[in-house]
Parts: structure tokens; C-alpha cells; sequence
């Protein structure tokens, strides 16, 4: 169990591709040993598809693993998951200023779709403190890839050779 530690994170079906190669044992034999469609476990090992329990179970067994291994390994990478979701969503919105966006309702901005517009708003009109929280959100090289764009003013002419 504690060498599966080290996986934590990791979808458990690549983990079990791995035992599965490691042991030279092909995909279709084994499923079918285990009573289990080829296909499914083919979209279990491929990180398509989440490892349910009972068969966790049974995979476990058949290959003479510790008992819930697997299991906590999913439980782990659901837990990875819901994390980077979070992280993602939105930045730390108490750190913004809602008069930074007076022209848009605050609450519905799509803040990974509208990422360029966000980081040119905020370098232009806000405070240091804002400035470091959209740094932090999108990461240093996304702001200085939206900044270091060349956007010209609309109606002007560009007479670049």
C-alpha cells in the first residue's frame, strides 16, 4: 500500500496499466478473468472512465494487492480533481475591486475565457495588491503573454513593414 502512496493523484487506471505491464499480463485476458467487459477496463486504464469500488475490489484480489489500494487511489485523484477545480474558477475575489469592472456585471465574468481582457484591465487601473492576485491566478508567463501582445486602438492604422 505504501508504494501505491506515490501514485496519489494519478488516475488508478494508469496506475493499473502499469502493474498490468510490469506483470506482462494483457488487458483482454485479465478482464475477462475478472469478469469485467475488455472495454471497460480499457477505459479505466486509459483514464477514461472512474474506478468504481467493486471492481477495485476484484482487481485487487486478482492481482494480490492490499485490499482498498486501488480505491483510495481513486479517492485520491477524485480529491486532485476537485482541487484543480477549484483553483481554477475564479481569483481570490475579495482581493478585486468590482469598480475595476464597472462596465460588466462582476459575478458573471468567465474568468478563463476572458483572461486577456481581465489582465489588460487590471495592469491598466489597478492597485498592486490586484495586479499580484491576477499574477498568482493565471500564472507569470499567461499576464506577461497578455501584456507583451501588440493590440492596436480601434480605427487606427497600422503601418508596420
Amino acid at each position: 500500500m505504501d508504494n501505491f502512496l506515490n501514485y496519489k493523484g494519478i488516475h488508478p487506471g494508469k496506475v493499473l496499466k502499469r502493474e498490468l505491464d510490469k506483470r506482462s499480463l494483457k488487458q483482454r485476458p485479465f478482464a475477462l478473468s475478472i469478469n469485467e467487459h475488455p472495454q471497460t477496463l480499457n477505459a479505466i486504464t486509459k483514464g477514461k472512465r472512474n474506478l468504481n469500488t467493486a471492481l477495485a475490489l476484484k482487481i485487487e484480489e486478482k492481482l494480490g494487492l492490499e485490499e482498498g489500494a486501488m480505491a483510495i487511489l481513486q479517492t485520491y485523484y477524485d480529491i486532485q480533481k476537485e482541487k484543480e477545480k477549484q483553483v481554477q474558477e475564479t481569483p481570490d475575489l475579495s482581493k478585486l475591486r468590482k469598480a475595476l469592472f464597472w462596465d460588466t456585471d462582476f459575478n458573471k465574468i468567465n474568468w478563463q475565457e476572458k483572461s486577456k481582457a481581465v489582465i489588460s484591465r487590471v495592469y491598466e487601473r489597478g492597485n498592486g495588491i490586484e495586479k499580484e492576485e491576477i499574477t498568482r491566478f493565471y500564472g507569470k508567463e499567461k499576464v506577461d503573454a497578455a501584456l507583451g501582445e501588440d493590440t492596436r486602438k480601434p480605427f487606427s492604422v497600422s503601418f508596420k513593414k
